[in-house]
């Protein structure tokens, strides 16, 4: 079982949205969910879902939205918080056209998007272990996720993810520690969604992430 223990969120302030930069996100967003990028339900319940990544994000450096999809939660992310840097990663050409629209369009100059499949990427020199925190949602299974994450954290940087409604604990601690070198730094059980947050405390196997497919083939948990 995963330790739950309190959950310490940023304290840096999120940039208050103009009415002109709350309308262009939200016809970004609009689109994405016409494209059929966000998946099913409402677009308020998708906005919602983003938003709760906020409290989550480091007070500076690198953030990585890691298979970025139709934007959420990064271009969320990346509007209230221009300070930071953020990348976007996505294995599809689609959405991966549709996410540097999307970036241009909402002026958002720092960051970069990127195509590519996180098991070849996590081995890049200029994105490996240089991120203070990697964001995901509906990636993967934790150990695939984990596994594909890791290797673009900095030292003691964090994992966020968002979590299945069901309170149920996905996250073996022993194996996590072991394999990968991460620790559970919370989970926000009564937050509608669930986040978990792990941090890298240990030392990522340069053997990790291993070749495309193999971590869901073959999980490490």
């Amino acid at each position: 079982m995963v330790e739950r223990v309190p959950q310490q969120p940023t304290q840096q302030k999120a940039t208050e949205l103009s009415s002109a930069v709350a309308e262009s996100l939200t016809g970004v967003l609009e689109r994405s969910h016409q494209l059929g990028f966000l998946g099913p339900g409402p677009f308020s319940t998708h906005l919602e879902h983003a938003l709760a990544f906020l409290p989550y994000l480091p007070a500076s450096g690198r953030v990585m939205d890691l298979g970025s999809g139709g934007g959420i939660p990064g271009l969320v992310l990346a509007v209230h918080r221009p300070d930071l840097q953020f990348t976007f990663v996505d294995a599809s050409e689609r959405r991966i056209a549709f996410l540097r629209t999307a970036v241009r369009s909402l002026g958002l100059d720092s960051s970069e998007v990127l195509l590519g499949r996180a098991e070849i990427l996590g081995h890049d020199p200029r994105l490996r272990s240089t991120f203070e925190c990697v964001v995901a949602r509906s990636f993967g299974s934790p150990a695939v996720l984990a596994e594909c994450a890791v290797a673009f954290l900095a030292d003691g940087a964090s994992l966020v993810s968002s979590e299945p409604p069901e309170d149920t604990d996905r996250w073996p601690a022993e194996a996590l520690l072991r394999l990968l070198g991460l620790q559970a730094d919370g989970q926000a059980a009564l937050s509608v969604p669930r986040i978990q947050r792990l941090k890298k405390v240990g030392v990522t196997p340069e053997y990790l992430p291993r070749k495309i497919g193999e971590p869901a083939r073959k999980p490490l948990f």
